[in-house]
């Protein structure tokens, strides 16, 4: 590549770093060293292609001032734990907000097949859940509680499985997004698939009003952060299909860096939802009010905090940035 075309290619992002280290944008820690590794790529290459040319002493002296800006910063990992919480994941939550769009959207037409093929046929669900889940719904239902399943176990052993396995089945949507994003799109259309067959199956048995707000109750929580697995893996996996003005293995990595806190900021919410699903889904016949209040409270904290936060963050980090300095 020529020198010239080098340079055009990189110059806008040159550009960012110079504002981030100049203090004229924001730069977290993190954002620091994303930007350390793709200077510091582009220097290797420069040194390689343009050993004695100018571009080669600027990102030079490019590098050494992230690097330096990258040490100043150093006491602010003692709050990385709440930062990461309160920054970290809200930030990528809103660079992820289109591929969050789009894993809805799949989650939902699955689950509208799902729910036509149960209802026009009745192997369908069989083929979907298994036989022997089928007959045991069968046989609760028969004895007055559809949902009797989830009050067979001992809650607390019923936490901790449920707990891992959501969280291993996040985990799986999320790393399926290497196979170039497909991998997530089918598992996450099995499992919106696996939600209408299951629903509709309770709808012709007649129980679809007793069942669903049950199975709600924890399913609010545990659903929606199955989607943002999702897009979790469509951030990674658009990362490698679509690496921008990034080399394709920096694009990569920052798109792995971002889907991985997804995941890892949804583990206290699968472990809330297998926390309701084994202690508080089992009182099946307690008061529609009681199920509406933690249906209700689970699904506005989803909302706000993937959602809402995120959108309200860089509305105010975006007018903070503009604003004249003090």
């Amino acid at each position: 590549m020529k020198e010239t075309t080098f340079v055009k290619q990189n110059k806008a992002r040159w550009e960012e770093f110079e504002k981030v280290v100049n203090r004229k944008q924001v730069g977290t820690p993190d954002r620091l060293a994303e930007l350390f590794i793709q200077v510091t790529d582009d220097l290797s290459y420069a040194r390689t292609q343009y050993p004695e040319s100018r571009t080669t002493k600027y990102l030079n002296t490019l590098a050494g001032k992230v690097r330096l800006e990258i040490y100043k910063n150093k006491k602010e990992n003692n709050r990385r734990f709440v930062t990461f919480w309160t920054e970290e994941v809200p930030d990528v939550m809103f660079a992820a907000r289109k591929v969050l769009v789009y894993a809805f959207i799949i989650f939902f037409v699955t689950v509208a097949i799902g729910g036509v093929s149960a209802y026009y046929d009745d192997t369908f669900v069989r083929l979907i859940l298994g036989d022997a889940y089928v007959n045991m719904t069968l046989e609760n239902i028969r004895k007055g509680n559809p949902t009797d399943v989830y009050s067979g176990e001992s809650p607390l052993m019923m936490f901790v499985m449920i707990a891992w396995n959501n969280i291993f089945v996040s985990f799986r949507v999320f790393v399926y997004g290497l196979f170039a994003s497909i991998g997530t799109g089918i598992y996450l259309g099995y499992n919106g698939v696996m939600v209408g067959a299951f629903t509709t199956f309770f709808g012709k048995e007649q129980q679809f009003s007793q069942a669903f707000p049950v199975i709600m109750l924890h399913g609010t929580i545990e659903l929606t952060s199955i989607v943002i697995a999702g897009a979790a893996g469509f951030r990674m996996g658009n990362s490698l299909l679509f690496p921008g003005t990034y080399s394709r293995l920096v694009s990569f990595r920052k798109g792995a860096m971002d889907g991985l806190k997804i995941v890892m900021g949804l583990v206290p919410f699968f472990i809330l939802a297998a926390f309701i699903e084994s202690f508080i889904t089992r009182y099946a016949f307690m008061h529609w009010a009681l199920k509406t209040l933690i249906i209700g409270a689970s699904a506005f904290l989803m909302t706000f905090y993937f959602i809402f936060y995120p959108i309200r963050r860089h509305a105010k980090l975006s007018t903070d940035r503009v604003s004249p300095d003090a």
